[in-house]
Order: structure tokens, then C-alpha cells, then sequence
């Protein structure tokens, strides 16, 4: 038996309850999907976890489910030929949480294909710390660096940030030797993301309204985006010649509304990430990376802690936006 959070169907939407369940109910995969079981030790809350757990969206179609799109914990039992009992491993992405059971349980069974080995020196938890939200962030960042972003290119800003993308990024980007400016509409955030690296902090006002003119002056040399919508189109017009945005997030809406101007006159790049289905030679090169370039006590600051049965309370939080930095979740108590 084990512990999870079930999500049933209701006469109004969907509730959710912290439940045990038998080894029997995890999911069945085929043999040539190689699965793997693994005893689940941390998760976290994400913005889609939030929807999951009040039923929005339209993000599961069948039910009873377990939510939770990203885990970390060691190997059960393994039909992939990469993965043994006892080796550590870490999920995000594949539409775990959503199309399959995911990991706010204390065990879970999915693919082999679709885990990643810990990298030598982050703990479940730490890796959960980062969760899905760190590791965008990190392809966030690869990609920019990918088209040429480098420490002397100029102020670099990231929006959106005293959410789980934006504070994983600044930290990062801040121990990579970057300048950084911090979009953020919570006075109360100030502090906290001057002491992840932040030397300047932009308030969400100033990008919230839309331009009267399709090119600013030429601001940014860089952009790590977790907003979407008219912040980003904003955004987009401030940008210097020949620099990109890397566009994470949509916590600001997905409509974007902009013109062609800074793609053509200055030779902005827009650069989409995609966590969900990005290839698994490129999770294991983000997941090192981070392991590496990521300072650890800035993210064990930006941390904090709590138990399977308060998600079905803080699920409701992060949709109201009341969860700053980042959430891990233990599942073995």
C-alpha cells in the first residue's frame, strides 16, 4: 500500500483526497515500453499541478488520476536497461501528471525512457526543488546562449520572476556572471530576488501596458519570459539587434500581440521552450548543467517544505499566486 492524492470525478468538477492505494492500481505499461517503478521521495506544486487538483482545463480525461508532472526518487523495480533498484532518478515532462499517473504519490510507474539519472551531488530533494520549473528554466537559458548570449552582451531580464522559473533563472543566470533585471509585480519580492542576483528590478507595471510604438529603445540583451502576453510583446520591441527571447511562460495569457517590426528591422529571435516532450539528450545535458551552475544555497533559500496532504490546500494557492520561489513536496512521511 502506499499513499496519493486522487483526483475523482464529481456532480460539480472533480475532488481530490489523500488516499491509499495497492501496488495493483499503478499504471500498466506494455513490456516494450520498458517500465519502471520508482519509490517516489520528493515532488512539487507547478501551476498545470494547480489546475489538475481543481479540476481546470481540461488537462485529464480520465479518471480517478494521480496528479504531480514531475518526481524524484529511487528506483523500485526496472525494465529499462539504464535503470537498476536503488539508482536515483529524476521525472519531468511526457504529460506525466496529466495523460498518465504522475508523482504526488509515494510511488509511481512510468516509462524507463522518460527518467533521467540524478546527477553526482543533487539530492531528490534539491531536484525537486528545480522541478520542472528550474529545468525550463535551464533551456531557457541554454537556448539564448545557443544564439549567441554571453555575460558582456548586456543587461539580461527575466520576467515573471519571483515565480519558480523566474527565481531559478536569476539565480543561475547571476552565477553565470550575467546582469540581471527582475520583472515582478510583488513589492515584497524585492529583497528576495536581490539576494538570487538581481541588480536592477523592473516593476510589472512598466511592461504591462502596450507600446504605442512597435520598437522601444533597445534595452535587453537577453530575456528569459515566464509572462506571455502583452509583457512579452513588450518586451519584443525592447529588444537590442540581433538578440532573443526565450519564451517559457504563459502566466500573463497566450495571446500575443505584437508586429513583425522587431523580428525584421532588428533581428529579434523568439525562441519557443518546450519541457514537456524535449528530448532526453538534452534533459541529462540541463539537468548536469544545473547540478553544476545553479548555486545551491540560493536554492535551498528560495525553498521551502511541505507534506502529500497540503497539496490539496496550496493547490488552490498557486493559482491565486501565493507560492513563491519553490515548493518541495515529501512523500515518505
Amino acid at each position: 500500500m502506499f499513499k496519493a492524492i486522487v483526483v475523482q470525478e464529481a456532480d460539480k468538477g472533480v475532488s481530490a483526497a489523500l488516499q491509499e492505494l495497492d501496488d495493483d492500481q499503478l499504471p500498466d505499461f506494455p513490456e516494450a515500453d520498458r517500465p519502471v517503478t520508482v519509490a517516489v521521495e520528493y515532488t512539487t506544486l507547478n501551476y498545470k499541478d494547480g489546475m489538475v487538483l481543481n479540476g481546470l482545463g481540461r488537462l485529464v480525461r480520465k479518471y480517478p488520476h494521480v496528479p504531480g508532472i514531475d518526481f524524484a526518487g529511487t528506483v523500485e523495480a526496472s525494465a529499462h536497461p539504464d535503470f537498476k533498484p536503488g539508482d536515483p532518478v529524476v521525472l519531468t515532462g511526457w504529460r506525466v501528471g496529466e495523460m498518465t499517473w504522475g508523482g504526488h504519490a509515494q510511488k509511481a510507474r512510468v516509462k524507463g525512457d522518460w527518467l533521467v539519472p540524478l546527477p553526482d551531488g543533487l539530492t531528490a530533494r534539491r531536484a525537486m526543488a528545480i522541478g520542472t520549473a528550474g529545468f525550463a528554466a535551464m533551456l531557457g537559458i541554454m537556448a539564448l546562449e545557443e544564439h549567441g548570449l554571453t555575460p558582456d552582451a548586456g543587461e539580461v531580464l527575466v520576467t515573471g520572476a519571483g515565480g519558480g522559473v523566474g527565481s531559478i533563472a536569476v539565480a543561475t543566470l547571476a552565477n553565470l556572471g550575467y546582469r540581471l533585471a527582475a520583472s515582478t509585480g510583488r513589492a515584497e519580492t524585492h529583497d528576495y530576488l536581490r539576494g538570487l542576483g538581481a541588480a536592477e528590478i523592473v516593476d510589472r507595471a512598466e511592461l504591462a501596458e502596450p507600446s504605442k510604438r512597435p520598437l522601444e529603445s533597445e534595452r535587453w540583451a537577453g530575456c528569459v519570459d515566464a509572462v506571455g502576453g502583452t509583457t512579452l510583446a513588450r518586451v519584443l520591441g525592447q529588444m537590442a539587434y540581433g538578440h532573443s527571447v526565450a519564451a517559457v511562460g504563459l502566466a500573463g495569457g497566450s495571446t500575443l500581440e505584437t508586429t513583425v517590426l522587431p523580428f525584421l528591422l532588428r533581428g529579434v529571435n523568439l525562441l519557443g521552450i518546450d519541457s514537456v516532450m524535449c528530448p532526453p539528450a538534452r534533459r541529462r545535458a540541463a539537468w548536469t548543467r544545473l547540478a553544476k551552475e545553479l548555486p545551491m544555497d540560493k536554492l535551498d533559500a528560495m525553498t521551502t517544505e511541505a507534506g502529500l496532504g497540503d497539496l490539496l490546500g496550496l493547490g488552490k494557492d498557486i493559482l491565486k499566486g501565493k507560492v513563491r520561489g519553490r515548493l518541495v513536496v515529501g512523500c515518505r512521511d
